[in-house]
C-alpha cells in the first residue's frame, strides 16, 4: 500500500460509490422511459438556436429551463450564467465577467453556429442590489426601467459586435413569467 497526500483521488471513483453505481445499474434503462417527450440529443458540435445569458439566482433555475423548454429549445441553446445577467456582463466591478461573456459568444458562434443571444434578467435581483446599491423590488416600474436600460445597453453592444446575431431582451418574474423588454 502506498501513501498519498490527503487530496489524492487516484483510488476514489469519479462519481458516487459502488452501492450508488449498483442501484443505478439495477434501474437499467428504466429512467429513459420516464421521458415522454422526445428531445434533441446533445452533440459535441453542431448548430444550436441561441446562447442564453441568465442570472445565477437559485430561485429561478428550474423556471429558466421550463421557459426554454416551453419555447421548444430543449438542448438547443448554450447557457452562460452571471450574477445579474445583463448587469453582470457590463459591470466594471467585475470586468472579467464581461470578458467571459464575450468569449462565450465567440465560442458559441464558432462551435455551435448560434443564431441569436437571449438575455434573461429577473425581478428582485440581488446583483442589482450589490452592484448598483438599489433594491428595486418594491417599485415595479422603476425595476423595469433600470433593467430595461441595462438590457438595452448590452443588446446594443451585442448587435454592434455581432450584427449577424438576433437579440432578445427579457425579464422573468419570480413566478416564472417572462416579458419582453425594449
Amino acid at each position: 500500500m502506498h501513501r498519498h497526500d490527503h487530496d489524492c483521488t487516484c483510488h476514489r471513483p469519479a462519481t458516487g460509490d459502488r452501492r450508488t453505481f449498483l442501484k443505478l445499474a439495477a434501474l437499467g434503462g428504466g429512467a429513459m422511459l420516464l421521458s415522454a417527450t422526445p428531445i434533441r440529443h446533445a452533440a459535441a458540435a453542431g448548430d444550436v438556436e441561441a446562447l442564453l445569458l441568465s442570472c445565477m439566482d437559485y430561485r429561478l433555475v428550474d423556471d429558466i429551463v421550463r421557459y426554454m423548454d416551453g419555447r421548444g429549445l430543449t438542448n438547443n441553446y448554450d447557457h452562460v450564467i452571471l450574477a445579474g445577467a445583463s448587469l453582470g456582463a457590463l459591470t466594471d466591478k467585475e470586468p472579467a465577467w464581461g470578458q467571459t461573456f464575450w468569449k462565450h459568444v465567440e465560442v458559441a458562434k464558432a462551435l455551435h453556429h448560434i443564431k441569436k443571444v437571449i438575455v434573461l434578467d429577473h425581478r428582485d435581483c440581488g446583483a442589482y442590489k450589490v452592484f448598483l446599491g438599489q433594491d428595486l423590488k418594491d417599485d415595479r416600474a422603476k425595476e423595469t426601467a433600470v433593467h430595461g436600460e441595462v438590457l438595452a445597453k448590452l443588446g446594443g453592444m451585442i448587435r454592434e459586435k455581432h450584427p449577424d446575431l438576433g437579440v432578445e431582451l427579457l425579464i422573468m418574474g419570480l413566478d416564472g413569467t417572462v416579458e419582453k423588454v425594449g
